[in-house]
């Protein structure tokens, strides 16, 4: 048998319906799928329930034509206990002052979204700063608390620069230190006092619970032992520790947060979990078990869940990283686990008790290919990306028909990192940098000088726009990218809210207040959901008014429009994407640097500038259009 430790229980927050569907299948669970779920969380009792936020809000709409309003409710009628509480807490995932959009918004904004999430069913908002500028956070945690929220502080884990080279070694690097000669040490920016500080900072603000943040799976065993220990000293609300398993630390880290006093552990129900996402519930409860400690959830309903959840995730199999090598069936109440697998819970259990993190990883390890869990991602382990951000450059790529281009843009992750102020990788920062990384790999690809492309969201980091980076960068770099070397914040006094247009309908794009704060968060993706919203209605209408009226509604069609045969230079698509606006029609006299067009890549804003001085021919493309990387967007006149 292992070791007990000295703790009573553990609370779960189950992450599988946002979080585990983010990180293994980009997000595309439908709400049908859900609803199907439903009864049997309500009888499992999880501590929390992950349900909303990251990328739900966006993908939702952009991919399911669903309203993410409309999922938050379902949800939160399905745990309403008619109660003081909830059968189990309701928490999202907010960027602090960039809310789930990717620019900082004013308070009004943040107070009507929390606000109106609140009033939806919402009880814990978990707040992070993809930079942990602590400014960035303050107002969202005022806001949570006095609307009748838990705010939740997360302090996102990351790690400081690999050195360039190996460091010398030996006599002759001794020789040389000592004559002031040798490398100076790095200076370590990501201590244990950093985290500590800033979780104590966000405690200060009113945070009601403080998370560990590890979106990457960085965190090594010991790691995570030393900063939950850390944590639960120096603040006096319950620590969640959140991890992922993608470079194969997840699991062992885990154990080691729970030895440590953790209060809160994020798990992911078996079919939804380990791999890029976190670990499993059931490897969790074995080891719990074997050390005394209660888990305070209904493991027969996590077994009902897990049935349905093998289901869906044969329904998500075209964004399924791993549906060629899926894991073992497996239940933890009612199968036997063979000897030496239970050798080695035991082992691991006792290897993690001593701190002997290299035999409690290879324990982990072993237990987790014994169930055909994926193997660590030594790409993932090296470029030190979070799941969800590979998974989700994987489904854009490959809906891009840019495949090629992962492994480059992998490996030119850290490069970009390090150039944008050491930031860490979490939403929108994730984001952004594998959007540029991905931009660097086609300029490379090209003949291109590094950062001949930049998208837009990359100016704006490097500007300051996102707030403070954890190092300062180099002001020769901002010049570079941005056109000056003063860093230089948003000022969201200058926010303007967006306009509710009138649609060809004769109605308001936004028909009521959760509809208008889409538009704020996400006009892209918020535009063509509601109008297709306000079309279902027209027609609705139309077809009411015809059966009234006994009249046939009239058909239209588009008069098709010929392209001209080309004859001049064409500008094309530096990279695959969606066209959302053009500035020039045929006839339009430009001149190098003019901005023609605006097209979204990996959610990521790009623009297109004139390569030369011109006067344009033709245009291929409209807003709405999908074009693939190289494809013709305007023809010059020769």
């Amino acid at each position: 048998m292992a070791t007990t430790i000295n703790r009573p229980r553990l609370q779960l927050r189950d992450l599988t319906l946002r979080d585990g569907q983010q990180s293994l299948f980009a997000t595309r669970m439908s709400q049908a799928t859900i609803d199907k779920l439903l009864p049997y969380y309500e009888d499992a009792r999880f501590h929390i329930m992950e349900v909303w936020g990251g990328a739900v809000p966006d993908s939702v709409m952009r991919y399911l034509d669903e309203s993410p309003w409309d999922r938050l409710r379902i949800i939160s009628k399905a745990m309403d206990s008619k109660g003081p509480k909830p059968v189990s807490l309701l928490s999202a995932l907010s960027r602090g002052r960039n809310l789930f959009g990717y620019v900082p918004y004013p308070d009004t904004v943040l107070e009507g979204f929390y606000k109106e999430a609140i009033a939806n069913g919402l009880n814990i908002m978990r707040i992070f700063d993809a930079l942990n500028d602590i400014d960035n956070v303050k107002e969202s945690i005022r806001l949570i608390n006095s609307l009748g929220g838990i705010a939740d502080g997360a302090v996102c884990y990351t790690v400081d620069p690999k050195p360039a080279k190996e460091e010398p070694k030996g006599f002759a690097a001794r020789l040389k230190g000592m004559l002031g000669m040798g490398p100076k040490e790095p200076e370590k920016i990501f201590t244990t006092e950093y985290f500590v500080e800033k979780a104590k900072a966000m405690e200060a603000l009113g945070a009601k619970i403080i998370t560990l943040k590890d979106m990457a799976g960085l965190v090594t065993p010991s790691r995570a032992g030393e900063l939950i220990a850390a944590l639960k000293r120096a603040v006096k609300v319950p620590v969640d520790f959140h991890t992922h398993c993608t470079p194969g630390y997840g699991l062992a880290s885990s154990l080691m947060a729970i030895i440590n006093g953790v209060d809160i552990l994020d798990t992911n129900i078996w079919w939804f979990a380990e791999g890029s996402a976190a670990p499993a519930v059931e490897l969790v409860y074995i080891f719990c078990q074997r050390m005394g400690v209660e888990v305070e959830v209904n493991m027969e309903a996590v077994g009902r869940i897990r049935r349905q959840l093998f289901e869906a995730r044969k329904d998500l199999a075209p964004f399924d990283l791993n549906k060629d090598s899926l894991p073992k069936e497996f239940d933890p109440l009612n199968d036997t686990l063979p000897a030496e697998v239970a050798a080695l819970f035991d082992a691991a259990i006792d290897f993690a008790v001593a701190g002997d993190e290299t035999a409690l990883l290879d324990c982990c390890h072993k237990i987790e290919a014994y169930f055909n869990f994926p193997k660590p991602n030594e790409l993932v382990k090296n470029a030190e990306v979070p799941g969800g951000m590979y998974s989700n450059m994987v489904a854009q790529l490959k809906q891009l028909k840019s495949e090629d281009l992962l492994e480059e843009a992998m490996r030119l992750i850290p490069m970009v990192r390090r150039d944008a102020g050491l930031i860490p990788l979490v939403t929108p920062t994730s984001q952004i940098v594998g959007s540029q990384a991905v931009l660097v790999a086609l300029d490379r690809k090209n003949g291109k000088a590094d950062y001949t492309t930049t998208n837009n969201q990359f100016i704006s980091l490097v500007k300051g726009e996102y707030g403070h980076t954890p190092v300062a960068i180099d002001p020769e770099f901002r010049r570079k990218i941005t056109g000056s070397a003063t860093e230089t914040p948003y000022d969201v006094s200058k926010y303007k809210r967006p306009d509710n247009p009138m649609t060809e309908y004769g109605t308001p794009l936004a028909s009521n207040t959760e509809e208008m704060l889409l538009v704020e968060l996400l006009p892209n993706v918020a535009n063509g959901f509601l109008n297709k919203r306000r079309a279902e209605e027209a027609a609705r209408l139309k077809a009411e008014t015809a059966a009234t009226d006994g009249t046939a509604a009239a058909e239209t069609a588009d008069e098709a429009q010929g392209a001209l045969p080309i004859e001049g230079p064409v500008l094309s698509a530096p990279m695959g994407g969606k066209i959302l606006t053009v500035n020039v029609k045929p006839g339009s006299k430009v001149k190098k640097g003019d901005h023609l067009l605006t097209y979204e890549a990996m959610k990521m804003e790009n623009d297109v500038e004139a390569d030369r001085e011109a006067t344009v021919r033709q245009v291929f493309v409209k807003p709405g259009d999908v074009v693939g990387t190289e494809a013709a967007l305007i023809e010059f006149e020769p």
